[in-house]
C-alpha cells in the first residue's frame, strides 16, 4: 500500500517539475506585480521628463511685475483673509 502512495507522490513531482513557469498562475502574480511597477515608473519618468513644472521663482517674479494679486504667497494671503482685505 505504501509503494502505491510513493509511486504516486513520484508521479506527481514528476509532473509538477516538467509543467512550465509561465503555465503556473501564481508565478504570473509574484512577478506580474513588480513588473507592472517598473512599466509605470518608466511612463511618470517620461512624463516628468516631457511636461516640466515652471520654477516658481519664474512665477513670483512675473506675479511682482504685473501687479496680481493671483499668485501671492501664503503669508500674505493668509494674513489678507484674517483681516478682512483692510
Amino acid at each position: 500500500m505504501s509503494d502505491r502512495k510513493e509511486q504516486a507522490a513520484g508521479r506527481a513531482a514528476t509532473v509538477a517539475a516538467s509543467a512550465a513557469w509561465w503555465r503556473t498562475p501564481m508565478m504570473w502574480l509574484v512577478v506580474g506585480g513588480p513588473v507592472l511597477v517598473v512599466i509605470a515608473s518608466f511612463i511618470t519618468l517620461a512624463l516628468a521628463i516631457s511636461n516640466p513644472d515652471p520654477v516658481l521663482e519664474d512665477r513670483v517674479a512675473a506675479n511682482k511685475a504685473s501687479g496680481s494679486k493671483a499668485l501671492a504667497p501664503a503669508r500674505e494671503a493668509r494674513n489678507h483673509a484674517a483681516t478682512g482685505g483692510r
